[in-house]
């Protein structure tokens, strides 16, 4: 029997793009790439049954005469694939997509002998118990991840976190390589010596923003140099007279100074002078506060070594007028005399001291006692390169991060320098820039568990794009985390959190390609309403509308139909919908003439898949294919020129439909047209900015089509039921997901995890978190394929 998903399948489509770039790119046919496959096995009649050999006889009688030794379309000679032997589960995808082409009636070509129904049927159900016995065959292989590059967006978010400031990595680093869809996959992730100098950059930067140099005095201090102090203008001749940047009072007198207080209030004053000796007496020191004698002092310190004279005084608010004055000259038996170096200034003495940098105390939470400073150097690098590292730092790692802040240190610098220079050396290691999963030297299993600090990186990176907070490190270093009750109990800690943001911007931002919304450029002389405002309202709205249902837990099939958006006046002016006031986003339900509901509808979408003068059905078709089916079809064939503006000259009274009617008209188009075109014509009420429109220059638009397999559709509302009551939109979402949280594509030995992921969401109402808890208790993500050892 043929599986009710599978007489249900009118819109499964081809799924060759499922398959890594390397080979998929090898192929020279999108039909020929799958017949290889089916071929290479039914021929092998000695390996096969019955059924097998009637499957081979329908496939000779209907494709031999195209794919034979004389004759070999799409360069495949079936005779040549003999040597493949049996199936394989590392093909099951051609299986799969070659089962879609003859359900979907694909194959052969419409201008060729179709078989009957009752012969399709009989294929159909042949590769069909083929496609469990392949899942059936399928290693055990849970996959490996290369390490792990930080792209820019989890560099942005790790410094954050880590460091406590915020950087734009976006605005120096050079863009990152993109696989599979997304810009997380490691394989793609190189480091260029361009990058590498950005690093070491921006580590300086970074350090130079979070970390003091210095611990300023508390309560502050303001120096008045010598320089500033003002003398009766009789003793200048006399009196202002340097020696080695001490100001001489060689006669009686009082120099002046102002100095303004902010607040007024106690303040101390710390002279620093030393006199020359002369005869029995000290030099006596005198100092005024606003005229008020507060000091009288002898000074006994000689020139070698000045002293510092502190007296607390009361100082108002506004200018308040110093004297420092000498009041005992003498010059009989020697020169007495008085030196000034300067007058500090500190306080209010009762003005509380403000908060150090957040950042700094994060790193540095207090300052060592005299001769404790490596101790604590080492106490901090510890602890920072573990947080850094997102693993346990080492003592030989503490060790030599120390040696490098002391050998600072040592030298002059002070011991936040020290600091500084290490963090800096932590911010341009490998341990912090990469993500790594080292494998132990020796183990005999195939596979190992990640660790505890290892499954705490996998489950931040993927749902806050950042590294783990504290209470993922302290169920990691229990190793609690490994068992499933907690594991799940902190996805769901994790989804709650605002930092969970990052899931909606980062992977739907890319799944949904709505990134392109920061370049797309509709032209400004046919959508002169078009502007940045409203490019920034379309991708807001989709990214809050996922976001809903994210934080409401709900269906992910609400992604294709919904009774409410986000709209604020702007765009709800632009989607013609009454009620809407002021720039603040606000959640609208939508009513059955809005002609809304789902990512589908939505601006930022039609407006991606659009071309600057004009709306794209093949485009739009394209990306329902590609991104919400999982299945997009191959490039075009490298001499088919694409449909071009010239073509509305040649032919002035078609509409654009009718022209891709005659542009797909050619052979080598027709069968990815086929597919893409219906889908596209469901959605070309919209206009290249998402706008309603009935007609299009002039022509009535016509949004009805017939999807591959035979449903037809009249618009939008259609084709949403259409992707809703089928799988693929499903295992598509899961798959992706998938991909994005591994960061690596998925291989032929996933399926069997990917299908377990979408039984578990569709037996749990489709909601949100269980597709991310189904993806974080999987194999893949909890474990590692070890490296097979060569010879």
């Amino acid at each position: 029997m043929v599986k009710p998903a599978r007489l249900q399948g009118v819109l499964r489509i081809q799924t060759m793009a499922r398959l890594s770039p390397r080979f998929y790119y090898r192929q020279t046919s999108w039909i020929a790439g799958s017949l290889m496959i089916v071929l290479a096995f039914l021929l092998n009649e000695d390996a096969q049954g019955v059924e097998a050999k009637q499957a081979y006889g329908l496939l000779a009688k209907y494709c031999m005469d195209c794919h034979g030794e004389d004759k070999q379309k799409a360069d495949l000679n079936l005779h040549a694939l003999l040597a493949n032997g049996g199936p394989r589960a590392e093909d099951r995808r051609h299986w799969d997509s070659t089962l879609d082409m003859v359900e979907l009636k694909e194959m052969p070509p419409e201008n060729k002998a179709q078989p009957t129904p009752e012969e399709r049927e009989q294929l159909v159900t042949y590769l069909d118990k083929l496609m469990d016995d392949l899942d059936r065959l399928a290693p055990d292989n849970v996959g490996r991840v290369t390490a792990r590059r930080l792209n820019r967006v989890e560099y942005e978010n790790t410094i954050r976190d880590l460091m406590g400031v915020s950087f734009q990595a976006t605005e120096s680093f050079p863009r990152d390589e993109v696989g599979y869809g997304f810009d997380n996959i490691g394989d793609v992730l190189t480091l260029s010596p361009l990058l590498m100098e950005r690093y070491l950059e921006a580590a300086e930067e970074i350090v130079d923003r979070s970390i003091l140099s210095t611990i300023p005095e508390w309560p502050p201090v303001n120096r008045i140099e010598e320089t500033a102090m003002t003398w009766p203008k009789k003793y200048d001749e006399f009196i202002r007279v340097e020696r080695d940047r001490y100001l001489g009072l060689f006669r009686e007198g009082e120099a002046s100074m102002t100095y303004t207080s902010e607040y007024g209030g106690d303040h101390r004053l710390r002279v620093r002078t030393y006199q020359d000796k002369a005869g029995s007496e000290a030099a006596i020191l005198v100092v005024y506060v606003n005229g008020k004698l507060v000091e009288e002092t002898n000074v006994t310190a000689q020139g070698d070594r000045p002293e510092l004279v502190e007296i607390d005084v009361l100082l108002l608010k506004g200018a308040n007028e110093i004297q420092v004055g000498y009041t005992n000259n003498f010059n009989s038996d020697g020169d007495r005399n008085l030196f000034v170096d300067y007058v500090d200034v500190q306080g209010p003495l009762n003005l509380e001291r403000p908060s150090l940098l957040a950042s700094h105390r994060n790193i540095i939470p207090g300052q060592p006692e005299p001769g404790q400073e490596e101790a604590v150097m080492q106490t901090i690098f510890q602890d920072f390169a573990s947080r850094a590292y997102r693993r346990p730092a080492t003592e030989q790692e503490a060790l030599r991060l120390t040696k490098l802040g002391m050998m600072a240190f040592n030298d002059g610098l002070s011991f936040e320098e020290g600091i500084k220079l290490g963090v800096s050396a932590v911010l341009s290691s490998p341990h912090f820039l990469y993500r790594w999963e080292l494998d132990p030297k020796r183990l005999p299993e195939e596979a190992r568990g990640l660790n505890g600090y290892e499954l705490a990186s996998r489950l931040s990176y993927f749902l806050w794009t950042s590294m783990p907070d504290q209470v993922l490190f302290e169920v990691a270093a229990d190793g609690s985390l490994t068992e499933p009750q907690v594991l799940r109990a902190q996805v769901q800690r994790m989804l709650a959190d605002p930092k969970a943001e990052a899931l909606v911007l980062n992977f739907v931002g890319q799944w949904l390609q709505i990134r392109n919304m920061e370049t797309v450029e509709p032209d400004p002389e046919v959508f002169p309403q078009f502007d940045d405002t409203l490019r920034a309202a379309m991708r807001q709205e989709t990214e809050l509308f996922v976001q809903s249902i994210v934080k409401e837990d709900a269906s992910v099939l609400r992604l294709l139909d919904a009774d409410y958006t986000f709209l604020n006046e702007r765009l709800a002016e632009h989607y013609e919908i009454d009620g809407v006031q002021g720039e603040t986003f606000q959640r609208v339900i939508l009513d059955r003439n809005s002609r809304r509901g789902g990512v589908l509808t939505q601006a930022s979408i039609l407006t991606i898949t659009s071309d600057s003068t004009r709306t794209s059905p093949v485009n739009r078709g394209k990306w329902v294919l590609e991104q919400l089916l999982g299945t997009p079809p191959p490039p075009p064939p490298p001499d088919v020129e694409p449909l071009e503006e010239g073509d509305k000259k040649a032919a002035p009274t078609a509409s654009l439909r009718e022209r891709l009617e005659m542009h797909r008209a050619k052979p080598e188009c027709a069968g990815c047209h086929a597919k893409m075109d219906p889908i596209g014509f469901a959605l070309e009420n919209f206009d290249a900015i998402g706008r309603w429109r009935d007609t299009d220059d002039g022509f009535p638009i016509d949004p009805s089509g017939t999807l591959t397999g035979g449903l037809k559709v009249e618009g939008p509302d259609d084709l949403k039921a259409a992707l809703l009551s089928k799988e693929e939109f499903v295992e598509a979402l899961c798959e992706k997901m998938l991909t994005y949280a591994l960061g690596r594509g998925t291989e032929y030995y996933d399926a069997k995890a990917v299908l377990q992921i979408a039984k578990q969401l569709n037996s749990n109402d489709y909601r949100f978190s269980t597709l991310i808890s189904a993806i974080v208790m999987s194999d893949p993500f909890r474990k590692r394929q070890l490296q097979k050892p060569t010879s």
